[in-house]
C-alpha cells in the first residue's frame, strides 16, 4: 500500500512539473506572438543585453558603423571623366554624430551642418510611445533637399521633417512621421514619405495588431505646410489591389513575418513626373511609388487616382525609383538574395513601361563591387554618368557609361571603420559661391 502511495505521489509530482512547463511554454509563445505582459520587460532586457555585449565585445559596432579591409582611404577623382560639381553628403560621422556637409570633388570641406536631434526637437510630443530617441545619434537623416538659398530640408528618419538655414538655425519643423525620401518638384513643393499611427483597429488592416502604422505620403510647401496627403492603402483598395495589403514579408535580419507587426508595405520613395519632361506613357500628374517589403513599384495619376503601371517581383528590396523620360524609370535594386560567386551585388535597373521590360544598367562586379542590403540612392548626371550611394558600406562612387569608376568617396570615421552614408548628391558649381560666402 505504501509503495503504491509513493508511486502515485511521484506521478502527481511529475505531472505537476510537466504541466507547469507546458503552461510556461504556452504563455511564452503567447507573449511573443501577442506582445502581452511581460513582453515589454523582456524586450527592454534583451536590448540592454545587446548593448552590454557590444560594450564587452569591442569588435561589435553599432549598425551604422562597419569594419572594412583592403581600403587605403585614397579618393578617386578623374578630372575630365567625372562630372564636376560639389557633393552634398549626409552621414553618420565620428562619435555618433549626424553630419551634413558639402565637399568639392577632391574631398575638401566647404560647409558643414552638425545636426543634433536633441537640440532641434527637444519637445517631440508628436511621436508614438517608445519612439523618442534616448541616446546619440538618436536617429539619422534619410531623405533631404538643398534649397536654392542654402537651406537644408531633411527627414529625421521616422521622426519628422525639418528645414534649417546654412547656420543650422531651425526655419520650421513638421511634426509628422516622415522618413526615407524627400523630392522637390518643379513647382518647388516637397514630396515626402510618411506614416500615421492608429491606436485603434482599422478595417483596412484587419491582419495587423495595434498600434497600426499606415503608409502615407505628403506634398509639402516650401514653408512647411501640408498641401496634400495620400494613403497608400486607400490607393490600393480603390484600384482593386487589396491583396497587397495582406502580403507577408520576411524582415531583413530575421525570419519573423512582419505582417503581424504592421510593416507589410514599407513605403520608401515617392516622386512626381517632372513638368519639364516630355510626356509619353508617363504624363503630368503621374507619381512613382516604391513599396520595399512587397518588392513593388507602381505609378498612379494624382488626379484620377488610377494605378497605370504595377511592377511586382522585378526587384528585391528596392529603393529610389527615378523617372528617366516619358517611358522609362530606373530603380536602385538592392538585390538582397541574388549572390554571385564573388558575393552579393546590388544593381541599377531600367524599366521600360510600354514594353514592360527590365534591363540591368549596372551591377556590382569584381572590378567595381557594389552592395548594400538596406537604403541606397542613385543620381543620373548631365554628362551621362551615374552617381551611386552604397549606404551601408559608407561609400559613394561615380561610373561612366562604360561602367568605369571615375570618382569615389568613403566615409572613414576611424582607422578601418566607416560610417553610414545616407546619400551623396552632385550639386552644380553655382553653389560654390553661395557656401564660400556663408563660411
Amino acid at each position: 500500500m505504501q509503495k503504491n502511495k509513493l508511486t502515485g505521489d511521484r506521478f502527481a509530482f511529475f505531472f505537476f512539473v510537466a504541466s507547469t512547463l507546458c503552461l510556461v511554454f504556452t504563455y511564452g509563445v503567447l507573449v511573443g506572438r501577442y506582445h502581452i505582459f511581460p513582453f515589454q520587460v523582456y524586450a527592454s532586457a534583451a536590448e540592454g543585453y545587446k548593448k552590454l555585449i557590444a560594450i564587452t565585445v569591442k569588435q561589435e559596432l553599432p549598425w551604422y558603423y562597419i569594419r572594412v579591409e583592403g581600403k587605403d582611404g585614397k579618393a578617386i577623382h578623374r578630372p575630365g571623366d567625372a562630372y564636376e560639381g560639389l557633393n552634398l553628403i549626409t552621414k553618420i560621422g565620428s562619435d555618433k554624430t549626424i553630419v551634413a556637409e558639402i565637399l568639392d570633388m577632391d574631398g575638401q570641406k566647404l560647409h558643414e551642418w552638425q545636426i543634433d536631434w536633441f537640440k532641434i526637437w527637444p519637445d517631440a510630443k508628436h511621436l508614438p510611445k517608445g519612439w523618442v530617441p534616448q541616446e546619440r545619434p538618436g536617429t539619422h537623416i534619410h531623405g533631404r533637399v538643398l534649397m536654392e538659398n542654402g537651406d537644408l530640408v531633411f527627414n529625421f528618419e521616422r521622426l519628422g521633417l525639418v528645414r534649417i538655414n546654412p547656420h543650422g538655425e531651425v526655419v520650421w519643423r513638421l511634426p509628422y512621421l516622415t522618413h526615407h525620401s524627400v523630392h522637390r518638384d518643379d513647382k518647388g513643393n516637397l514630396w515626402v514619405s510618411g506614416k500615421k499611427c492608429h491606436t485603434k483597429p482599422d478595417a483596412r488592416f484587419s491582419n495587423r495588431k495595434t498600434p497600426i502604422y499606415e503608409d502615407t505620403f505628403l506634398e509639402v510647401t516650401p514653408d512647411g505646410r501640408i498641401a496634400n496627403e495620400w494613403s497608400v492603402a486607400d490607393l490600393l483598395i480603390e484600384n482593386d489591389l487589396n491583396g497587397l495589403l495582406f502580403t507577408g514579408s520576411v524582415d531583413n535580419w530575421s525570419t519573423l513575418i512582419v505582417a503581424s507587426y504592421g510593416d507589410v508595405l514599407h513605403l520608401n520613395d515617392v516622386e512626381p513626373f517632372p513638368d519639364t519632361m516630355e510626356e509619353d506613357f508617363f504624363r503630368k500628374g503621374d507619381v512613382l511609388v516604391s513599396l520595399r517589403n512587397i518588392n513593388t513599384v507602381f505609378v498612379f495619376n494624382r488626379y484620377t487616382r488610377k494605378i497605370k503601371l504595377l511592377c511586382m517581383g522585378w526587384f528585391v528590396r528596392q529603393h529610389d525609383p527615378d523617372f528617366i523620360d516619358g517611358n522609362r524609370f530606373s530603380v536602385f535594386d538592392n538585390n538582397l538574395i541574388a549572390s554571385k560567386e564573388y558575393g552579393h551585388q546590388s544593381r541599377i535597373v531600367i524599366v521600360s513601361a510600354r514594353e514592360k521590360k527590365l534591363d540591368v544598367y549596372f551591377e556590382g562586379n569584381p572590378t567595381v563591387p557594389f552592395y548594400t542590403a538596406i537604403m541606397g540612392k542613385h543620381q543620373w548626371l548631365p554628362n551621362g554618368n551615374l552617381l551611386i550611394t552604397e549606404s551601408q558600406e559608407g561609400r559613394a562612387f561615380e561610373i561612366n557609361p562604360r561602367g568605369e569608376m571615375v570618382w569615389e568617396y568613403v566615409n572613414y570615421v576611424d582607422n578601418g571603420i566607416v560610417g553610414l552614408v545616407d546619400e551623396v548628391e552632385r550639386l552644380p558649381l553655382i553653389y560654390n559661391r553661395l557656401f564660400t560666402t556663408t563660411n
